[in-house]
């Protein structure tokens, strides 16, 4: 007879329920139940037989898969719910239909590409530290940018304990008053820019992300959305199923 169990974590990723990442931390916490019993990280499910439960909330399979990107606006957190009633992306994405969970994050004060699904394995292989994937940001810096501080922050500087990979950094436009500049950086450690501005004594005023991987933001309207195109699936999908070099 042939084995259909899926491990659990990706199930609930597949229906939305979260990222495969968040799927595990609910497992750990022991919030997630297969027919009755408190699961583990690592079970397996199938999916026509087992019940599955969140929270006590029956977990149904969804076919359809959505990919969108969103405009995201600043003062909105890259989470579904929050527990200080803050405004959350999943407000704007309530037309999609169907639940979706974004793809990477974008702090609060942040603004630009954001990409949400329901496709786990599709949002784990654009995320997964060994894809390397691209982003470009539009930033701007309060005062002068000179060159020695520009040059640190490509070479690589230390937050959080751990020297962040070379990047390319450039200044866009010098005024009075601020800088502007524009990163692209392969890595996606939390809120990177402005610790690697502060890590040379610059102060962020405005953080925009414009592309991943080589897909434009474009001129989205700020929080509106819309399905990724034909071309932009291809190249994103290629990138989530590569694997890692060897």
């Amino acid at each position: 007879m042939k084995d259909n169990r899926i491990r659990l974590q990706k199930f609930l990723s597949e229906c939305s329920v979260a990222s495969r990442r968040k799927a595990e931390e609910l497992i750990a916490d022991g919030k997630v139940k297969v027919n009755g019993h408190i699961a583990s990280v690592g079970d397996k499910v199938d999916p026509k037989r087992d019940k599955v439960t969140v929270k006590g909330k029956r977990v149904v399979a969804q076919n359809k898969k959505v990919y969108i990107m969103l405009n995201k606006p600043r003062g909105y957190v890259t989470t579904l719910k929050d527990e200080y009633d803050r405004k959350t992306v999943s407000d704007l994405v309530k037309d999609v239909g169907i639940k979706v969970f974004p793809v990477g994050r974008l702090d609060r004060d942040s603004e630009g590409l954001l990409f949400l699904t329901n496709d786990g394995d599709f949002a784990n292989g654009i995320t997964h530290p060994s894809k390397n994937v691209n982003k470009t940001y539009a930033v701007t810096v309060k005062g002068t940018a000179d060159d020695e501080q520009i040059e640190k922050m490509s070479v690589g500087v230390l937050i959080d304990g751990r020297k962040t990979l070379p990047c390319d950094v450039f200044v866009t436009e010098r005024k009075s008053d601020r800088t502007f500049l524009k990163f692209i950086i392969s890595e996606g450690r939390n809120r990177q820019i402005r610790k690697m501005c502060e890590a040379v004594g610059l102060q962020v005023l405005r953080l925009k992300r414009l592309e991943i991987a080589g897909v434009k933001l474009g001129g989205l309207k700020l929080g509106a959305w819309r399905e990724l195109n034909e071309r932009e699936m291809t190249r994103l999908t290629n990138i989530s199923e590569k694997r890692e070099e060897v």
